[in-house]
């Protein structure tokens, strides 16, 4: 609003209000939000005797710009959304493929282990399983589908059930500690 030095600026404020202002014709505006136009040519007493009227200071403040980031596709979270479930299966696929492999060794061993006479050389089909479970392990590893950690308490497992069976069928001696 402009600023009214005179005593009769809550008239003024008014008139405004009220949309009681004169256009510069004299007669009442029919528009609803009369224009006003402040300038320095502004005179106030020409349009309204008795006030006396100065324009409006405008702030020294740069206006504030809300801009929307268009760089970021809307679909964003439906294609992480597509991406997850890709990277489900695929796991999915070789966690299955690695527990396949693993009970092929151990229904192998079982086998062998109950067998009544068996031969060392009985077990070298076995240890051809056994370096495939290892190789489909090692290669989860490195795809990040296991943590490494997992994978060699996998393959410990296979190797000791495969030392059990070599102990008790008298293949392997382990070294007595002193």
């Amino acid at each position: 609003m402009a600023l009214c030095s005179s005593s009769s600026s809550l008239a003024l404020s008014h008139a405004i209000s009220n949309r009681q202002l004169l256009s510069p014709t004299g007669l009442k505006s029919t528009n609803a939000f009369p224009s006003l136009k402040f300038s320095s040519s502004f005179s106030g007493p020409a349009l309204f005797s008795g006030f006396s009227v100065r324009p409006l200071a405008m702030p020294s403040r740069r206006p504030v710009v809300f801009v929307v980031a268009v760089s970021k596709k809307p679909d964003s979270a439906a294609k992480r959304a597509r991406q997850a479930e890709k990277r489900r299966i695929y796991n999915k696929s070789h966690k299955s493929e690695i527990k396949t492999r693993m009970r092929k060794v151990f229904e192998a061993l079982g086998k062998l282990k109950k067998a009544t006479s068996p031969s060392p050389e009985d077990l070298i089909p076995i240890e051809k399983l056994i370096a495939e479970a290892y190789s489909s392990i090692d290669k989860a590893v490195k795809v990040g589908t296991l943590h490494r950690n997992t994978g060699g308490h996998r393959k410990s497992r296979l190797s000791r059930r495969k030392k059990v069976v070599e102990i008790h069928h008298g293949w392997y001696k382990p070294a007595m500690v002193a």
